[in-house]
This record gives C-alpha cells, structure tokens and sequence, in this order.
C-alpha cells in the first residue's frame, strides 16, 4: 500500500514519495510534506530552470539557486519565473 500524505503544495491528501529523494533537512521535510504529483511538478520546472538559465550543477552558487528555487515552489506557494517563458495557450 502506498503512504500517503498531506501535501503542502497541493493543500490535500495525496500519494507521497516512496523514498527521500533529497539530502538533509530539506530531503526530508520534502519526504514529509510533499506529495509524489508535486515532486513531478517540480522536476518539470527544475528542468526548465536547468536548461533556460543554462545552470551548472557542478556549481554551488546554481545549486543553491535551484534549491531556494525548490523551496519556495513546494512550500511557499512560489511560481518558478523563467526570463522571457510563457506558457503554451490552451
């Protein structure tokens, strides 16, 4: 049976990661309070950021860019702004 918790993101009962996916405190409040379609929300936007900042993940300074990125997305209700992205009309 999968676990379950109450997302922070999505403000709802909801699947929750099968593993901690992340390092540290961070990982493991993600683990906690972030539901597995949340955490797919945000892998989206992460590659986003990725490739249109042209990040290095080799470098600490775009590392923690993209984790403050993460935080404000999963828990402080945070859009992701990418310079110059607009989403596809529907």
């Amino acid at each position: 049976m999968a676990r379950t918790v109450f997302c922070q993101k999505l403000q709802k009962e909801a699947e929750g990661l099968a593993f901690q996916l992340y390092p540290g405190e961070v990982g493991e409040k993600i683990f906690n309070n972030i539901s597995k379609e949340a955490w797919q929300q945000w892998q989206h936007k992460q590659t986003m950021l990725i490739n249109e900042k042209h990040l290095n993940m080799m470098d600490p300074d775009h590392r923690q860019l993209l984790e403050e990125q993460m935080v404000g997305f999963l828990f402080e209700g945070k859009e992701v702004e990418i310079e110059g992205y607009r989403p596809p009309e529907k």
